[in-house]
């Protein structure tokens, strides 16, 4: 055990588990056949040539002569298969009549080929396929610039990463982090890539390039461990934005202390809006239809465009709620106001439609 202490708290975690030490990277890939099953097929493939080559050099076994007994039985003709296609060829059997030696030139020596492909093409496509998954790795991670990392892909992290990718950002700037090997093939299967291994850890952060990030998601199913990720994450990357999720309220403001930028309180959150729901079905349906990015109406930030510089919040055509001026949030009815900026960022609600959802400067207000 060992205590990560700061200002005003303390929170005890668990050492990282030794198994979890070791860290893989997964990217999305075709489903494809198991390898175990393409080398049991080639292994087949050379078992019936051998067999097949046994059976010819068996059928023309007088046109063959055995230097130790003179005659050519089953047994022979399969020493003398394995031994003729695997080119190692002792030359205590040979082949003495014309038939044998002709069936030799154009059945025997084509087999013998084919065979040296099938288990030589194995190899060479274990290889093959080994530097063509270095060669992909090593070129995604050169080419990741300011990308999401989102640590832990369960129904938090999973309904995170699918808000933000509805605004556009593609799959491929999306790196998730977790320790179940079955979750990252859930993750690479939609389309994400996948790093196995304890976020805690500053080695797999590393793997996921978090130095680089622009975004930082944590979801984990532990608070103690979601503020060890971002003390981790913020010392690595001062300048990417993190949001990290608690389950306990109380543990929200050491998260923020700890580096994050935005904390949201799931139980909390999920009981207010339990309680709306018994006051007034019908604002908690507006209020879930708001969390819902693509249905009915959405929630976004967006720039102030120019037509709407020097007007009011209440004079602009979308309905605006908080005006964003540097890292203030004001209401729209704040006297701070005055007019809009040019440099402002409004919060406003929309009827959801498609162009809305690609926009590369729209975001919806859950990504902050």
């Amino acid at each position: 055990m060992f205590h990560v202490k700061l200002p005003g708290h303390d929170v005890i975690a668990r050492q990282p588990d030794e198994r979890l030490a070791t860290h893989r990277i997964k990217l999305p890939k075709k489903v494809v056949e198991h390898p175990f099953r393409q080398v049991a097929k080639r292994v087949v493939m050379a078992l019936t040539l051998l067999v097949l080559c046994a059976l010819i050099v068996y059928a023309d076994h007088d046109g063959y002569n055995d230097n130790s007994d003179g005659s050519l039985d089953f047994l022979d003709a399969f020493y003398y298969a394995t031994v003729t296609l695997s080119t190692t060829g002792y030359g205590d059997i040979t082949p003495v009549s014309d038939t044998a030696r002709l069936t030799n030139i154009l059945v025997i020596t084509p087999m013998r080929v084919l065979f040296l492909i099938i288990l030589v093409g194995t190899t060479l496509e274990v290889l093959t396929e080994r530097t063509r998954e270095e060669w992909r790795l090593n070129r995604w991670r050169s080419a990741l610039r300011d990308h999401t990392v989102v640590v832990g892909f369960g129904t938090k992290g999973r309904s995170a990463i699918q808000t933000v990718c509805a605004t556009g950002l593609r799959k491929e700037q999306v790196i998730v982090v977790d320790p179940s090997s079955k979750v990252i093939d859930a993750a690479t299967a939609e389309g994400y890539a996948g790093i196995v291994g304890d976020a805690t850890r500053s080695d797999v952060l590393k793997r996921a390039e978090v130095h680089r990030a622009r975004k930082i998601i944590i979801a984990t199913q532990r608070d103690d461990t979601a503020v060890l990720v971002t003390l981790t994450a913020r010392q690595m990357n001062r300048g990417a934005k993190i949001v990290a999720a608690v389950r306990e309220e109380e543990n929200a403001p050491l998260l923020k202390q700890s580096g994050a930028d935005a904390v949201i309180t799931s139980a909390s959150a999920a009981g207010r809006l339990l309680g709306l729901s018994v006051l007034s079905p019908a604002a908690g349906m507006v209020m879930e239809d708001l969390i819902q990015q693509g249905s009915g109406l959405d929630i976004i930030e967006r720039p102030v465009i120019k037509a709407e510089v020097g007007k009011g919040p209440r004079e602009t055509s979308d309905l605006v709620v908080s005006v964003v001026r540097g890292h203030r949030v004001l209401g729209y009815d704040d006297p701070a106001i005055g007019t809009l900026e040019a440099t402002d960022r409004v919060i406003t609600i929309i009827r959801a439609t498609p162009s809305t959802q690609v926009a590369p400067d729209i975001r919806p207000i859950s990504q902050d």
